[in-house]
């Protein structure tokens, strides 16, 4: 991705751990027991089921924190989740966020004829179109970068990254640092969203 926004959103995230009063770390034990509402779409374990929701096993605590305090504040708009975090204190959140990132992700498998394509956007971006690769903020096994906030992709569903791109793609997603993803999906076609979709699902 381009290196000012990566800078910005390294700044932005730096800002946000330095910020007074910040809550400590969540507790695991206490996220269980809060998570009782969150199972029948994300699973005991934060493996989904349904692989239109997010399996959310094994993400960062810091990005789960965030994607609950823009759910609830509305600035990522979701007719499910609006409602589910409503309620939730920032304790709630740090605590939720604290035992899904302790729990293991069950890995998936990409679609054989989607591999080449996949992992040719995932690593190396499309020069041509403007595609920046994947890799070069998510790392090149898809776990993410805790410090800077980006997200841990590997084994997540391909129907779920599929529709979380095109939504970045058409601005119905906007909650990204810098329109870093918005500026990406922009310029994917629907074969590459679909393949690197698939490649993230069994990428471990």
């Amino acid at each position: 991705m381009n290196k000012p926004f990566v800078f910005a959103a390294l700044l932005s995230v730096s800002a946000a751990l330095a910020a007074p009063g910040a809550l400590a770390a969540g507790d695991a034990s206490a996220g269980k027991e809060k998570s009782s509402t969150c199972v029948a779409c994300h699973g005991a374990d934060g493996n989904s089921a349904n692989p239109e929701w997010p399996k959310l096993a094994g993400q960062h605590p810091d990005y789960l924190v965030k994607q609950l305090k823009e759910f609830k504040a509305g600035e990522r708009e979701n007719q499910t989740m609006a409602p589910m975090a409503a309620p939730l204190s920032e304790q709630d959140m740090q605590d939720l966020a604290a035992y899904y990132a302790a729990q293991q992700i069950q890995y998936g498998e990409a679609d054989p004829d989607l591999v080449e394509l996949g992992e040719q956007i995932y690593r190396g971006g499309n020069k041509a179109s403007g595609v920046s690769a994947c890799m070069a903020c998510h790392g090149p096994a898809g776990k993410g970068n805790p410090a800077a906030n980006f997200p841990a992709l590997a084994g997540q569903h391909a129907t779920y990254t599929g529709i979380q791109l095109k939504a970045f793609r058409s601005g119905a997603r906007a909650n990204d640092y810098g329109s870093m993803m918005r500026n990406v999906a922009a310029r994917m076609t629907d074969a590459e969203i679909k393949a690197v979709a698939s490649y993230i699902q069994g990428l471990r």
